[in-house]
């Protein structure tokens, strides 16, 4: 066997690196190291995440959107465990994926009764999954404690709880629960455990970190044991990431010789989450060389990636590599005057390779290289003088406490204002609120808007759930006639911050307001001691930013994009 110095050996992943993304750059096709065949275990592992439940539409909605992604596998739950399992796996059988296998997920027989008779085992075989996996104790410590069986026993009903579903014409995979662990404390008896299943004819056993507490050497040196001494069997990594190393060690697996790779989008899971497939997924692609997904598979991570916390009601990660919003925004202005000179100064990839885009924060710590990059973006030609008129006003404006990291639409409606291009769509004549609280508890809460439209004037009253909803109501129903597409946009975030603290009740505040459309998402900001004044600021800017945008009719090609 020939050992191979980690320095080599890091210049020659290093090699290929570089090969890979040059050929996914050119478009050309490069050779690849080995196939890594993609697990998501979101419906199950990621259902597990505290706060996050999944309808029957959910998750059907999820399992085509993965489908689409491209992955091999989607574990779609325990078929046992009640009706929306069993309905989930009827309606994929009878929908069809056209690439991804759907996975029966269960667990072993039960001790008192043999495979023919386990109804979890029935469950599995019964439910036209063409793929099932059967996870199973490896640590004997869990086996004297949790199963209080014999030892020699588990090891038997492992092997037949394969061995049944094999016979069944599944494709049948274990997952050696707590291995890492087990290891550790008694190789023996937990090597024996996957002989036992490889032997009763397992098409891949995955190696699980369970309690995520494993550091990623001896993730390495762990695995690559398996893997010598199983050779005839496809091993495959399953992390957790109770210790922050849920990538490192699922990257140190694969390095080891795992070949499946399980994991859940957007690192949903139970406690820490699982391993992260937004991640894991380009990091071998694009750094390894791996053969994972196809480059235009790749491109749709970070849409996938918000598709997944959209179902889940949960808030995106600003700061997760590679689709996170924040992972290629740049706010140092040294920073963004090299990156107008090359990318490749402060980026590792180019964002269009995972499907996210680049992005230039405007703050008073901005320099005139940011103004400049927002510019070009806007198709306006480098105006050095131009810049330091907006950067000037920018400063002035952050010092009265306007903040446009989150509310670029806000900045952008600023640039044409400072250029002389912006024509307000409506003027203001008066708006006011009123809430009322009546003597059965409730409360009513109306809104007054009085605006000139060219030569016409709107006076319109709304009802909403409080004054900012109301005269949110109030204004755009003021707008239909006029602008009918102003029903496109809804307002779905409303952030207050106060920004002067020690005045008290006489503090100013910051309302930072997120609206979207078919097409766009885009922030607005507006500040004031006065929170409805505050709010209405932001307001205004949200459906100028929708009516000037819409000026120009731009495509609609059902991607969100974000100002």
């Amino acid at each position: 066997m020939i050992t191979i110095h980690s320095s080599l050996r890091n210049l020659i992943l290093e090699w290929f690196s570089c090969r890979a993304l040059q050929g996914v750059k050119q478009g050309l096709q490069w050779p690849a190291m080995e196939r890594i065949k993609i697990y998501d275990t979101t419906l199950r592992d990621g259902m597990q995440t505290e706060g996050v439940s999944f309808s029957l539409e959910d998750k059907l909605s999820i399992a085509r959107c993965l489908d689409k992604l491209g992955v091999e596998y989607i574990e779609g739950g325990y078929p046992a465990s009640g009706p929306k399992e069993t309905q989930f796996f009827a309606e994929v059988a009878r929908q069809g994926l056209n690439y991804s296998k759907a996975v029966a997920f269960g667990s072993t027989r039960r001790i008192d009764t043999q495979a023919e008779d386990d109804g979890s085992l029935n469950a599995i075989a019964a439910c036209k999954a063409p793929a099932a996996t059967i996870v199973g104790k490896t640590w004997d410590f869990q086996v004297t404690h949790v199963l209080r069986c014999p030892l020699e026993d588990n090891i038997t009903l492992c092997a037949d709880s394969i061995e049944f579903l094999k016979k069944r014409g599944l494709e049948t995979m274990f997952d050696a629960e707590h291995f890492f662990d087990g290891y550790k404390d008694n190789k023996t008896y937990a090597m024996n455990v996957l002989k036992a299943v490889a032997g009763a004819g397992a098409d891949a056993i995955i190696l699980c970190d369970t309690n995520g507490g494993t550091i990623p050497k001896d993730i390495y040196d762990i695995t690559k044991k398996v893997c010598d001494e199983l050779r005839r069997v496809t091993i495959g990594i399953h992390c957790h990431n109770d210790c922050d190393c849920a990538t490192a060690n699922t990257i140190a697996a694969v390095e080891a010789g795992a070949r499946q790779v399980q994991g859940t989008i957007n690192g949903l899971g139970e406690r820490c989450g699982n391993a992260n497939l937004c991640t894991i997924i380009p990091n071998l692609a694009l750094k390894m060389g791996f053969d994972v997904l196809t480059p235009d598979k790749i491109k749709t991570l970070t849409e996938v990636s918000r598709f997944v916390f959209e179902i889940c009601n949960l808030t995106p990660l600003m700061n997760m590599p590679y689709v996170g919003e924040s992972a290629f925004a740049h706010k140092a202005g040294l920073h963004v005057d090299a990156l107008r000179k090359s990318k490749r100064t402060y980026e590792h990839i180019d964002p269009e390779l995972v499907g996210n885009e680049r992005r230039f924060l405007i703050s008073e710590l901005s320099g005139k290289s940011n103004i400049l990059a927002e510019l070009e973006k806007s198709k306006i030609t480098q105006d050095f003088k131009l810049a330091r008129k907006i950067l000037t006003c920018v400063q002035d404006l952050e010092n009265e406490g306007y903040q446009f990291e989150a509310a670029m639409a806000s900045f952008e409606l600023l640039v044409r204002k400072i250029m002389g291009t912006y024509k307000p769509s409506f003027e203001l004549i008066k708006y006011n609120t009123t809430v009322e609280k009546i003597s059965n508890n409730g409360i009513v809460t109306e809104a007054t808007v009085k605006l000139k439209i060219g030569d016409n004037v709107e006076l319109v009253v709304a009802e909403g759930d409080g004054p900012v909803n109301a005269l949110d109501a109030a204004l755009r129903k003021s707008l239909e006639n006029a602008y009918p597409l102003i029903k496109d946009m809804q307002l779905f975030d409303y952030k207050v911050r106060v920004v002067n603290a020690r005045e008290g009740t006489a503090a100013k505040v910051r309302v930072i307001i997120e609206s979207r459309d078919k097409t766009d998402i885009w922030g607005t900001v507006g500040v004031s001691e006065n929170i409805i004044e505050a709010s209405w600021q932001a307001l205004v800017d949200s459906v100028e930013y929708k009516l000037q945008k819409n000026r120009g009719q731009r495509t609609e090609d059902g991607g969100q994009k974000r100002a």
